[in-house]
């Protein structure tokens, strides 16, 4: 019988409104870091309920972190309209303050929390985007969807996406996605020396796939646990 998965839902307020949480706590220990999830594009149906993020988040939970997944601007209870990614990036770096800020509340004697990020798709390139702004220590990236956005950074658009990824992040696609590319996280990964897990005739959706990328994660999550 799977174990507990605890579900606490909240709002915050972000800089277009509204933001709805979920939020996964340990139970009767002290978290051993703070992981926040971002879903897939809005305008294509994403949300934070996509089962590719509740998989992500799951991982990390089993892996004794504080986890939160949010819905972006104009997603669910969430206030606000599509920002085209720039404004996601706020969303999701006014959660992880949020999110760092509830912690050290919680756990004042606690040294610091490390901070793990992830994504699905457009939630990939917003964590990417994300991390040029907060120290993070682990990332999983799924099917990022590098190429289709612009860089964020200082508002500046057309350029590429660079991000600050820590050395552990992973990149996690399916051989036969159609919608984000494999050849674009290779194309990224390369000159950074990430690794690329390829799922064999896995489409972008990764249908059926999904006890295989909670594997990946929690071996990550894991490995993060053992260092710490």
């Amino acid at each position: 019988m799977a174990s507990a998965f605890p579900n606490s839902a909240s709002t915050i307020v972000g800089e277009a409104g509204i933001i709805e949480l979920r939020a996964h706590m340990p139970v009767d220990i002290v978290p051993r870091a703070v992981a926040v999830v971002a879903h897939p594009h809005p305008l294509f149906g994403g949300t934070m309920d996509n089962k590719i993020v509740t998989t992500i988040a799951r991982a990390f939970f089993d892996a004794d972190a504080a986890t939160y997944r949010f819905n972006f601007r104009g997603v669910g209870a969430s206030e606000g309209v599509h920002d085209e990614g720039r404004g996601e990036t706020t969303d999701m770096l006014t959660v992880i303050a949020h999110a760092q800020e509830q912690m050290q509340s919680q756990y004042p004697n606690s040294p610091a929390l490390p901070l793990w990020l992830a994504g699905f798709s457009f939630g990939g390139a917003v964590a990417l985007a994300a991390s040029e702004s907060v120290v993070t220590t682990e990332m999983v990236l799924v099917a990022p969807a590098f190429e289709r956005l612009s860089n964020w950074k200082n508002g500046q658009t057309g350029g590429p996406m660079v991000g600050n990824p820590p050395e552990t992040t992973i990149i996690i696609h399916g051989e036969k996605d159609e919608t984000v590319p494999l050849a674009d996280s290779l194309n990224w990964a390369r000159p950074r020396n990430i690794p690329v897990v390829v799922i064999p005739d896995a489409d972008h959706f990764f249908h059926s796939r999904l006890p295989i990328i909670k594997r990946l994660v929690s071996r990550l999550a894991v490995g993060a646990k053992a260092s710490s």
